[in-house]
């Protein structure tokens, strides 16, 4: 469930987004609870290419409280950064890229392949297809947002 606050900040990016020439999406539980999983997200996660994390740093500069910057895990690595907004966490994902078996980088994903768009109170939020975030949940090692994307499949939430 998305509560009032969450809906406000999401709004807030959306309308400074909105216009602007950034490839974007809202992923993570966020996306997943938007579409009916039952989550309480405490922070929205946006997937964006490269470009577009710096730039979305810079539009919202005064929020920042981590740089956006190349970093990486075991299982993932990006242009992360994060911001807060009226105490509720944004994490920028840009150039997103999964680890391969064989310990080599995937190519980012196309957002403009994987995006679809959602209506959620009256906002237009552009959320990745839920079968890329089956597998992208299905590769970080987490069955259990894998069978809950699943239940949404299921149960038509959206298309994929």
């Amino acid at each position: 469930m998305v509560d009032g606050k969450s809906l406000e900040v999401l709004k807030r990016l959306i309308d400074e987004l909105e216009g602007k020439d950034i490839e974007w999406a809202v992923v993570g539980s966020m996306a997943l609870a938007l579409r009916g999983a039952p989550l309480d997200p405490h922070d929205i996660d946006i997937m964006t290419d490269r470009a577009g994390a710096y730039e979305i740093e810079r539009l919202f500069s005064k929020y920042v409280t981590r740089r956006v910057a190349l970093r990486s895990s075991d299982k993932i690595r990006s242009h992360f950064g994060a911001l807060e907004i009226d105490g509720m966490k944004i994490e920028i994902m840009g150039e997103f890229q999964h680890r391969r078996e064989d310990g080599g980088w995937d190519e980012p994903p196309d957002l403009r392949a994987l995006r679809q768009t959602i209506m959620v109170e009256g906002m237009r939020i552009p959320v990745p297809r839920l079968d890329w975030s089956r597998e992208s949940y299905r590769r970080l090692g987490r069955p259990e947002r894998v069978a809950m994307i699943e239940e949404l499949i299921h149960k038509g939430a959206s298309s994929l």
